[in-house]
């Protein structure tokens, strides 16, 4: 028997967790905070250049500086991995997450009027996440996005339709999974946003809570046969 361990950062359900605060965070910044989107940057984007090419630079920036934002999440997750790594007492993803509940706390505080400044939050707490949480159960996937997990599922569908290769019809079903859940993050993300307005991201916020708490449970050992 091999005696495999198996990280909590890379469970199922800590997966779960983040992919519903991922699909809230899109339909909260969407409908609360000035039709911006927090996670989807490729839309933001199409929208700042669509802006800048109608003469509506003081619009564009709306646009740019959740682009300036993810750019910069990314880069802290980064330096948060190199410094942090070796801990003992907490995974720096944990830490990531720590960062993320922080900026969404602030975010939910923040007035109509500064709506600007709440988006950068949530893109910069975005880029932290996708970047630090990039797998489950060994599968890379993202968790605040649907785009490439809709590419992943579709082509291990196809090749298992091809091969008949039943690992692949389990890793498909684990991305229709994913988006599933991303999908009923966001229908929550929008119900919750028209009715409580601008705290209701501080779901999203206990979401990650949640995702930190797990992973204080340790590794489990999965037992395979040679």
């Amino acid at each position: 028997m091999i005696r495999k361990p198996k990280q909590m950062s890379e469970s199922m359900i800590l997966g779960v967790v983040l992919t519903l605060a991922g699909g809230f965070q899109d339909a909260y910044s969407y409908n609360c905070r000035g039709q911006v989107f927090a996670n989807a940057q490729t839309g933001n984007i199409v929208l700042l250049g669509q802006n800048i090419a109608s003469g509506n630079f003081q619009n564009a920036l709306h646009y740019l500086f959740p682009l300036l934002a993810f750019l910069a999440g990314v880069y802290l997750s980064e330096w948060v991995r190199e410094l942090c790594k070796s801990f003992q007492k907490l995974h720096w993803r944990q830490i990531v997450l720590a960062f993320e509940i922080v900026m969404l706390a602030i975010a939910g505080l923040l007035p109509q009027s500064l709506n600007v400044v709440s988006n950068v939050l949530m893109s910069f707490a975005c880029a932290m996440q996708v970047d630090s949480f990039r797998k489950f159960r060994g599968i890379p996937c993202a968790t605040t996005m649907c785009i490439g997990n809709m590419r992943s599922g579709t082509e291990l569908l196809c090749r298992y339709h091809i091969t008949k290769d039943p690992e692949l019809k389990r890793k498909s079903l684990h991305y229709s999974f994913i988006i599933l859940v991303f999908a009923i993050g966001a229908a929550i993300g929008a119900v919750a946003s028209q009715k409580f307005g601008n705290p209701a991201i501080w779901i999203a916020a206990g979401l990650m809570l949640l995702g930190f708490i797990l992973m204080f449970v340790k590794e489990e050992i999965q037992g395979e046969t040679e």
